[in-house]
């Protein structure tokens, strides 16, 4: 498949470490907003629906959806889990440094006896 101009441009930016790790960051706020969107779409409820069960406000709940938002505590998390049937995982993944370049998929810590 070709790659487009803004994969280019993409693929540039990715080269310098601030932004890579910026744009990481930015892709794990998006992730925790789609699938907290998509859980409440499955269970057929909107915003205000999920606020009322919450007991929080609609605009409380559209700031968990939104992928700019960074302000997730794992107790409200915990609650948005609970109400829509789903559980709450939270993985520390090893970052390794290969060639100058950050990988991931680093083996894991070994267990301790």
């Amino acid at each position: 498949m070709k790659k487009t101009n803004f994969d280019t441009y993409l693929e540039q930016q990715l080269s310098d470490p601030e932004f890579a790790a910026r744009f990481e960051q930015a892709c794990e706020a998006w992730d925790v907003a789609l699938q907290i969107s998509d859980l409440r779409r499955h269970a057929g409820l909107s915003q205000k629906d999920l606020a009322k069960l919450l007991k929080t406000s609609q605009q409380q709940v559209s700031r968990l959806e939104s992928p700019s938002y960074e302000g997730h505590s794992l107790s409200m998390l915990r609650r948005v889990a609970e109400v829509l049937h789903a559980r709450v995982r939270v993985v520390f993944e090893p970052i390794v440094e290969i060639a100058g370049h950050v990988a991931d998929g680093a083996e894991r810590y070994p267990k301790r006896a």
